[in-house]
C-alpha cells in the first residue's frame, strides 16, 4: 500500500489571510472537534499499548517517550507531570527529545534527522528489555524516532508509537502502533495543531490509565500526588475530610503528620485516631 502523508496534505480551507477573526476561530474549532472521533477509532490500539506499558511497569520497567519537535515536547510534558500527579519517581516515565533539553524551548537544527543519536540517548538511561519505548511523530517519518525503535527492536525492547498517518514507516517499525488519522491541518502542514492535540490526548490516556491500573488513584482522587504548593495541600486536606468524614482541622493534622493523602487515610482507617 502506498504511504500517503495526510498530515502534510493541503488544507481544505484557503485564503486564510482573508478570513475574519471570527471565521478563523470557528474553522479552527471545527477542525479540532474531529480529533476525539479520530482517537475513538484507535482505542483498541491504545488499549494494547497501555496493557504492555502496565506489564512493563509491574516488572519494574519504565515508559520512555521519544520524539522530535512538537512531538518530543509533548512527551516531555506528559512525563514531567506524572511525579507530581501520581507521586511516582521521575525515572518511571521518561521523556526524551531530539536535541536534548534545550530543544524543549528552541528548535535544534537537524536533530530529528539523526539515525544514531536516539539510541545513544536511550542508552544513557540504561534501557533494557524491561522497558517500553513509545515513539511520537505526527508524520511517522522522523529518522530520529524510527531509528530509536529499530534499535529497540534489535534489542528485544517493546516498541510502540503515536503517529497521525496510516501505514507510515514508524507504524511499520513499531510492534504496537497507534495511528490517529486526523487528516490535513487547518494551516497546511502545521502538525502542532490537530496532530499535536491528538498526541497530547493519547499521552493523557496512556499515563493516566496506567497509573490508575497500578493503584495510584483512590475513587477518583489523586491520593499520591505531591503536595508542593498551598493549593494542592488544601486539596489534599479536603480529600481526607471527604474520605474520613472528619473536620478540616483534623484532616490538616493528619496530612501534616503523614505528608501524603493516602498515608493519612490508611493511618486513620487502621484504627489510629
Amino acid at each position: 500500500m502506498t504511504f500517503i502523508k495526510t498530515t502534510e496534505a493541503n488544507s481544505k480551507y484557503n485564503n486564510l489571510e482573508k478570513m475574519t477573526l471570527s471565521d478563523l476561530l470557528i474553522n479552527i474549532n471545527n477542525e479540532d472537534k474531529t480529533v476525539p472521533f479520530a482517537i475513538e477509532e484507535a482505542l483498541p490500539q491504545i488499549e494494547l499499548v497501555i496493557k504492555q506499558a502496565i506489564l512493563k511497569l509491574k516488572m519494574g520497567g519504565r515508559i520512555f517517550y521519544i520524539g522530535a519537535g512538537t512531538s518530543g515536547r509533548l512527551g516531555v510534558l506528559d512525563a514531567s507531570e506524572c511525579p507530581p500527579t501520581f507521586g511516582v519517581n521521575s525515572n518511571v516515565i521518561i521523556g526524551i527529545i531530539a536535541g536534548g533539553d534545550k530543544a524543549i524551548r528552541n528548535a535544534v537544527e537537524f536533530a530529528e534527522d539523526s539515525t544514531t543519536q536516539a539510541w545513544e540517548d536511550l542508552q544513557r538511561h540504561n534501557i533494557s528489555n524491561k522497558d517500553i519505548v513509545i515513539g511520537i511523530a505526527a508524520s511517522g517519518t522522523t529518522p530520529y524516532v524510527i531509528s530509536a525503535l529499530e534499535a529497540c527492536n534489535d534489542s528485544n525492547i517493546t516498541t510502540t508509537c503515536i503517529t497521525c498517518n496510516k501505514n507510515s514507516p514508524l507504524s511499520l517499525t513499531a510492534r504496537y502502533p497507534i495511528e490517529i488519522i486526523v487528516g490535513p491541518e487547518f494551516l497546511t502542514g502545521s502538525s502542532r495543531m490537530k496532530a499535536g492535540t491528538a498526541q497530547k490526548l493519547v499521552l493523557n490516556m496512556i499515563s493516566t490509565a496506567s497509573m490508575i491500573q497500578l493503584g495510584k488513584v483512590k475513587g477518583n482522587k489523586m491520593v499520591d500526588m505531591q503536595l508542593n504548593n498551598d493549593k494542592l495541600v488544601d486539596r489534599g486536606i479536603k480529600m481526607i475530610m471527604a474520605e474520613l468524614n472528619i473536620s478540616y482541622t483534623d484532616a490538616e493534622r493528619l496530612l501534616q503528620e503523614h505528608k501524603n493523602v493516602r498515608a493519612s487515610i490508611d493511618f486513620f482507617n487502621n484504627g489510629n485516631r
